[in-house]
């Protein structure tokens, strides 16, 4: 310890040298004083928002990258945020519409450092390449075996400068009695020789210094990840999914309790809500494409039905005959009310001309029967409703507003490959949407430009759709992936971008099931799936 420089004593007391590299870091106790803003200082995007420093430091007490975290009260997801951050996998969720919405908005628009992964073939689940400091103390100094043999690599060189400064000085120094400034009144050859002394005990300090550092062992530090700055992180995918209505089941007895009317306009037909939405079906009508709208100069309830919940006429000079039915309030409209409704339209008196199904979300075998089902003279269309009609006590009252929106048909088409090392497969192109021209009273073809993004699954199993390719068809060299560089201030890779841009899918095989499913999403966010059974010959 005394050839390593840490002791140092008193009249009648010997400390430990401690310096601060030895250990250049703290241990948090439960008291985190460093987490508190004082006031209103912190940039709050909701109003109980808790500090993300706070959430950071309890997922990295808790969690490894690649682990799951669930935070069951969302608000303006600060816990995703972070979660996505630090790279753990995240559930979230919450009652609000406004607090989702918030939440989306902040995980859609974030940028994150890119972190070094420590076996990048492994993804993210190996962890991150840690930034790690020295932990040295006293046990790690004592049995260093290396700073005795280090101090008789150099005892010789330094005691005969400490003799040569002895002999020339005429003093008798201990090595530690050496004064780091030398005397004036030296003579040359003693001033020569302190200078030898000096640097001889500096070599040797800064050997058993580096040794000191080598074998004492590393603490990691595991809020300081290595960053890649060459790179630019985003979040990652994720969805937005609504959770239906439980059925409640009595504690005794066999037959189930009815929910109130309010809960189910599936289950339980008449709901209080669809006098809500009827009223602001009326006030603001259905957005179409490129500003069309459907207006409505009569939209009444509709007596002696279940699945049929209003009729009325169109606004427009023809005043076309119109019946809706109205999706669940917490569950997809499903393919049972679609044919109930068709079974219900067909007995009214006049007959509609237009039947609308309009839903917060459709099941992709209801929405199938929609866009399928050929009835002579009659329009069905699919309408999707804006989720702020399940908030009317936080949405304006207007006729501007747009609650509800005409959803377009997906136009695809199925092509095998039958040349090449790729023969077998099969190309799917996205050809755009069809849409009700609301002028016209016709369904016409649209191009692809509208297309904001879409996805496919290559083995579509009738129920949840798994994505397996996306793409972003945003074109124009100052629009879409050039923008988003612009945001990222960083460098895309051209090749990938033009792979994922087009509206012409990556070749791929039939799964088991041998069905598809695409999802495309326009320029106005209105989502529309359509399936496709693969019997392409040959594939």
């Amino acid at each position: 310890m005394t050839w390593a420089r840490r002791i140092e004593s008193t009249s009648n007391q010997i400390y430990y040298v401690r310096f601060f590299e030895d250990f250049p870091v703290f241990t948090y106790s439960n008291n985190w004083i460093d987490t508190g803003v004082a006031g209103f200082a912190s940039d709050k995007k909701y109003v109980v928002e808790t500090a993300p420093k706070v959430i950071e430091r309890c997922l990295l007490m808790t969690t490894d990258p690649g682990d799951l975290v669930l935070d069951p009260t969302c608000g303006s997801g600060t816990t995703a945020y972070v979660a996505e951050k630090w790279g753990r996998r995240w559930i979230t969720c919450d009652t609000s519409r406004v607090a989702v919405t918030l939440a989306k908005q902040r995980l859609m628009t974030a940028v994150f450092d890119y972190y070094n992964l420590a076996h990048p073939e492994e993804g993210v689940g190996s962890g991150f390449v840690y930034k790690t400091v020295p932990h040295i103390t006293l046990k790690s100094i004592a049995n260093n075996p290396e700073i005795d043999i280090i101090h008789e690599k150099h005892r010789p060189k330094v005691e005969a400068a400490l003799a040569a400064l002895n002999a020339g000085a005429q003093t008798s120094y201990q090595e530690w009695e050496v004064p780091f400034d030398s005397d004036p009144a030296w003579p040359e050859a003693a001033q020569k020789a302190h200078k030898k002394f000096l640097a001889a005990r500096q070599k040797r300090q800064a050997e058993i210094d580096a040794s000191i550092q080598k074998n004492a062992s590393q603490e990691t530090l595991y809020d300081q990840p290595q960053v890649d700055r060459t790179k630019v992180r985003v979040t990652g995918p994720f969805t937005v999914e609504a959770v239906p209505a439980p059925t409640v089941e009595p504690l005794t007895g066999d037959t189930p309790a009815l929910l109130p009317a309010d809960d189910s306009a599936a289950r339980t037909g008449e709901s209080l809500r669809q006098d809500e939405w009827r009223t602001e079906l009326l006030a603001t009508g259905i957005r179409g494409k490129s500003g069309q709208r459907i207006a409505f100069a009569r939209l009444e309830p509709l007596g002696g039905t279940r699945w049929l919940h209003a009729r009325g006429e169109t606004a427009d000079d023809t005043q076309q005959q119109v019946a809706v039915s109205f999706g669940p309030e917490h569950a997809a409209l499903d393919a049972r009310q679609v044919e109930m409704a068709l079974k219900e339209a067909q007995r009214l008196v006049p007959r509609p001309e237009i039947l609308v199904f309009a839903a917060f979300q459709f099941d992709p075998e209801a929405a199938k029967d929609i866009d399928e089902t050929n009835w002579p003279g009659v329009t069905l269309l699919k309408v999707q409703m804006n989720t702020d009609l399940q908030t009317d006590d936080l949405k304006k009252k207007r006729s501007s507003n747009e609650s509800f929106w005409l959803i377009g048909q997906p136009d695809v088409t199925l092509n095998l490959i039958t040349e090449g090392p790729e023969a077998g497969t099969i190309l799917l192109s996205v050809n755009g949407f069809d849409y009700y021209d609301t002028r016209k009273g016709t369904v016409d073809g649209g191009g692809p430009d509208k297309i904001a993004m879409w996805m496919l699954d290559t083995d579509y199993d009738g129920r949840s759709l798994f994505p397996r390719q996306v793409f972003f068809p945003m074109a124009g060299k100052d629009d879409g992936w050039a923008k988003l560089q612009k945001s990222l201030k960083a460098e895309l890779d051209e090749e990938k971008i033009e792979a994922y841009r087009g509206t012409v899918s990556l070749p791929f095989k039939p799964g088991k099931k041998r069905r598809i499913a695409v999802k495309i999403i326009d320029d106005r966010g209105i989502e529309s799936i359509v399936e496709r059974e693969l019997d392409v010959p040959g594939a």
